[in-house]
């Protein structure tokens, strides 16, 4: 079984805990392949090693007990990580699915429309709610959408000028498309605005709500499907039937609830920047805003 495990920081790597990296994955396998990974302003280091017939020495036959040793001791010393096996850990995933709202971009584009309504801050309290997994999301949708009736359409545009990606959010989409990847973006916002978004950034393809306009104003409602946690699961796995790509090959992020069941499907499931439930059942996160640490954490240099 092929394997590789690293980790990634803002800040310098304690040599203390690579120490206990190395010595732990000598104990399995004499001579693993460790090298730095190379990004800008970002601190990470990647081995990778096979692990053969599951025989991890003197952790009992318990891959759990040998993953835990590594992930442990770096969690502790707030160094993110990741443990990935079979066929992404060689040479990374072949597609990568992310979030939109608090995961590619910096902000929540439904209270950046419900600012214009003048009633960001109740949207937010709902936001927040939903993606604790306090509510369902349709129902948050609904309620949230409601409040932007008779907003002017042209709000659209003046969102879209205000969004900012998040730092590496770009250079992540050059990353996997110089591997010859796939990118998409799964969304419980709205296409009037990831629309626009994934033409600017690149991206192969996306799926978002749509908001109903009638006139030259928002009615409050929604049109087509609600793109929930179990829509992005169902054009996650419509995408990879159309890219040839097995789910086990295809790494997923976001920071919500909703996001869990896509990261549940695929190969590799990160946290970004997520809320306690998603941190406690994703399979690695990411702890600090660069979204291009996932690259490094998949072992891919990005250099300037």
């Amino acid at each position: 079984m092929n394997v590789r495990f690293s980790m990634v920081s803002s800040r310098p790597i304690p040599s203390a805990l690579i120490h206990h990296i190395r010595q732990t994955i000598t104990d399995v396998e004499a001579h693993p392949d460790e090298r730095e990974v190379r990004s800008v302003g970002l601190n990470a280091i990647t081995w990778f090693f096979e692990l053969s017939d599951n025989r991890i020495g003197p952790y009992s036959d318990s891959l759990e007990k040998f993953k835990g040793e590594m992930r442990g001791p770096a969690m502790a010393l707030a160094i993110d990580s990741a443990f990935i096996t079979g066929p992404m850990a060689e040479n990374g995933p072949a597609a990568v699915v992310t979030d939109v709202d608090s995961t590619f971009i910096t902000t929540e584009v439904i209270e950046m429309l419900a600012a214009h309504a003048g009633r960001e801050d109740e949207v937010r309290q709902v936001t927040e709610t939903a993606m604790r997994g306090e509510l369902d999301f349709a129902v948050s949708l609904e309620q949230r959408v409601a409040t932007l009736e008779g907003v002017p359409s042209s709000v659209f545009d003046d969102v879209f000028a205000d969004i900012r990606l998040t730092e590496g959010a770009q250079r992540l989409v050059d990353a996997v498309h110089a591997r010859n990847g796939k990118f998409g973006l799964v969304s419980g916002g709205f296409s009037e605005v990831v629309g626009p978004l994934a033409e600017r950034s690149g991206i192969d393809t996306y799926v978002a709500n749509g908001l109903e306009v009638e006139g030259d104003s928002l009615t409050g409602r929604t049109y087509g499907d609600i793109i929930d946690a179990e829509a992005k699961v169902s054009n996650i796995i419509r995408w990879q039937d159309e890219w040839q790509i097995p789910p086990e090959m295809i790494l997923c992020a976001g920071d919500g609830a909703n996001d869990l069941p896509m990261m549940d499907h695929v190969g590799l499931g990160v946290s970004f920047m997520g809320k306690p439930i998603v941190l406690e059942n994703a399979d690695c996160a990411i702890n600090f805003p660069r979204l291009d640490a996932i690259a490094a954490l998949v072992g891919w240099d990005i250099d300037g």
